[in-house]
């Protein structure tokens, strides 16, 4: 199981110059760290492909090129060390473009995702849609289907497919469709699931949170990004959460899992058989903060959790706002940190081990962290 997520700028060559292109890998390094396996850039014309190109070579990260409309582009893009494309059928242009993508994408050995979105349908369909006579999880279906027909009568099978709506029922119910019946005769092929344009923090959060762990704990998905209206730490760290909730839901559920899951892919029994456990080494626990508050618990967990979740050792790490009851209602936690005045308890499983001024916080509390 892969998470990803997606570059949130433009990419250009000044992004890989000097101090910027310093940065530019010291946060694809950290993203790694934090557990996204796979980067996705958009590339909207050819010098943006050949910024991609040159940022592949100088990265470990597996990069991905998404295309619309031009499938020079896409071409242009497999001249570098991608490590997928993505197009989507709605939009890409005629058969014969396709086959040209195809064509040098087999030559390369590099992989494609079919990307069907229901805001990008293909023309024939839209209108049905519009009109009701058309679901639009059906539609879909459809539309990745026609496309993995064209893929098959040329030989291509290394492919993935996704097709992601704004609704999470809508994206479930196609994901569902297409894993019970590929429309190709053949098993439904491995799938990336998501759900698009899913909106700010933590109502897209919670939307994906309802289509993914729907699909996942049925065995459905192969890949996953939590697409937001955020930064692309906290979309790997939701992911994350939502791999872990739904191997807790699989193991709970296996009835209802096997029942959902309509999928002949070998990646079916993924929650199973995850070759790293898909949990954060470290659980955060933290207090939402009330008139008690002595401590920017808000502010501290917004400085530390992108460091948290790049953790490789297990703990528990509590965030508390007062000194009343933290270290006793946190008291499981490996190391914590909660405040009194201008002063910062760090506790270690309820006991208070160091005070130090407010200033000092972070400073301690890296040096607490070290140690365990």
């Amino acid at each position: 199981m892969v998470i990803q997520t997606m570059w949130k700028d433009r990419l250009s060559f000044s992004c890989l110059e000097g101090e910027a292109g310093r940065a530019t890998l010291a946060r694809i390094s950290r993203l790694a760290g934090m557990g996204c396996g796979l980067l996705r850039f958009a590339v909207p014309d050819l010098a943006a492909a050949d910024a991609l190109g040159a940022l592949a070579g100088m990265t470990p990260m597996p990069l991905v090129a998404d295309i619309h409309f031009d499938y020079k582009i896409a071409l242009r893009c497999l001249d570098f060390l991608i490590a997928k494309i993505r197009i989507n059928p709605g939009n890409i242009g005629s058969r014969d473009k396709v086959e040209k993508v195809l064509s040098k994408a087999a030559l390369k050995k590099a992989p494609i995702r079919i990307g069907v979105n229901a805001g990008s349908l293909p023309a024939d369909l839209r209108p049905r849609v519009d009109s009701g006579e058309l679901g639009r999880a059906r539609a879909l279906v459809m539309a990745a289907e026609r496309e993995l027909a064209v893929f098959g009568e040329f030989g291509f099978e290394d492919v993935l497919v996704s097709m992601k709506a704004s609704s999470a029922a809508e994206t479930i119910r196609a994901n569902r469709l297409l894993a019970g019946n590929s429309g190709t005769g053949g098993p439904a092929p491995p799938l990336h699931i998501g759900v698009t344009e899913a909106g700010p923090l933590i109502a897209g959060v919670a939307r994906n949170a309802a289509a993914l762990c729907a699909l996942l704990s049925g065995g459905i998905g192969d890949t996953i990004r939590v697409s937001l209206s955020d930064s692309m730490e906290n979309e790997v760290i939701a992911g994350r959460e939502i791999l872990a909730l739904a191997r807790e839901l699989a193991a709970s559920c296996p009835a209802d899992s096997s029942a959902n899951s309509g999928n002949t892919h070998a990646g079916a029994g993924i929650l199973r058989e995850y070759k790293e456990d898909p949990r954060p080494a470290a659980t955060i626990i933290s207090c939402p903060r009330c008139g008690r508050n002595s401590f920017d618990t808000h502010g501290f967990t917004a400085r530390w959790l992108n460091r948290l979740y790049a953790l490789k050792k297990r703990c528990t790490i509590a965030v508390m706002g007062c000194a009343v009851n933290g270290p006793e209602e946190a008291r499981h936690a490996d190391l914590g940190i909660t405040g009194a005045g201008g002063k910062v308890l760090i506790f270690l499983r309820g006991k208070v081990v160091r005070t130090v001024d407010a200033a000092r916080a972070d400073e301690a509390f890296a040096e607490e962290l070290e140690k365990l």
